[in-house]
């Protein structure tokens, strides 16, 4: 069934979509939600025991703050990219959805990951600490395959190799956020071109440095509470890197007190 404007302002009580801020279609046998992209206004939306798969047409809804999604037919949590955007949304119930898996903590992690401003999963508080561990362990989200971004290169044609690769980012769009940084064009014969055969190995570098560029310009952006939170997950990240050394050292030096010994 598709959701349709009649439905919505008689549910939401309202004359017209724009002014929808809060709507309730609790199982409504509903598989088609294409009407949210006229719903810009939307806060607390309650979308539980449908059938829904598809979460495309809430990425424009740039106030929602609530959103529930209970025992729907998500089939995968590639679909929680569509939910990046929006940067208000602080409670999301996405329990008992095809794409919650059999390994509820690795799920909570991966979402949490995805979606670092929610407060609440799945009624349930999220913690700081919780949010620094999915920084590290959580599993990457992209986006959804069959999707207009990632059916479309940094050049807008067709390219298996990097679909789906949110840092693929061309030259120009590179430079442009390495001025905001303050940081040194790349010049062209350092920069390897979309259209010409390149080896894994700079690829892989040029991955490192647009992820790096991202993630500074990023940090623009956040405000004091998610600062904490990042400086609390690179703190952890140092910490095992630093871990990692000092046991590799203690094995060198063991290993050399024992070539002494024989």
């Amino acid at each position: 069934m598709k959701l349709t404007r009649k439905l919505v302002l008689a549910k939401a009580k309202a004359s017209d979509l724009e002014s929808v801020k809060k709507l309730n279609c609790w199982g409504c046998n509903i598989t088609d939600i294409s009407i949210f992209s006229q719903i810009p206004n939307i806060k607390v939306l309650t979308l539980s025991v449908n059938s829904i798969s598809s979460l495309a047409p809430l990425a424009g809804c740039l106030s929602l703050c609530e959103l529930y999604l209970r025992r729907n037919m998500i089939p995968s949590l590639s679909e929680l990219s569509h939910l990046r955007p929006l940067k208000h949304l602080r409670v999301l119930w996405l329990a008992e959805n095809p794409c919650c898996g059999a390994d509820y903590g690795q799920y909570r992690l991966t979402v949490l990951r995805c979606l670092p401003h929610l407060q609440k999963l799945d009624n349930q508080v999220v913690t700081e600490d919780e949010i620094a561990l999915a920084l590290m362990e959580g599993e990457e989200v992209t986006t959804p395959p069959g999707s207009v971004q990632s059916q479309l290169s940094s050049n807008g044609l067709p390219d298996a190799e990097t679909e789906n690769d949110p840092l693929n980012y061309n030259m120009e769009e590179t430079n442009k956020i390495r001025e905001e940084l303050g940081m040194k064009p790349l010049s062209r014969d350092k920069f390897p071109s979309l259209s010409s055969p390149s080896t894994r190995e700079m690829k892989s570098s040029m991955k490192k440095t647009h992820t790096l560029d991202a993630i500074l310009l990023l940090l623009k952006d956040l405000d004091e509470e998610e600062l904490h939170i990042v400086h609390t997950a690179t703190q952890n990240r140092l910490q095992s890197y630093t871990l990692d050394s000092e046991m590799l050292k203690d094995s060198l030096q063991t290993q050399k007190t024992v070539d002494i010994q024989h």
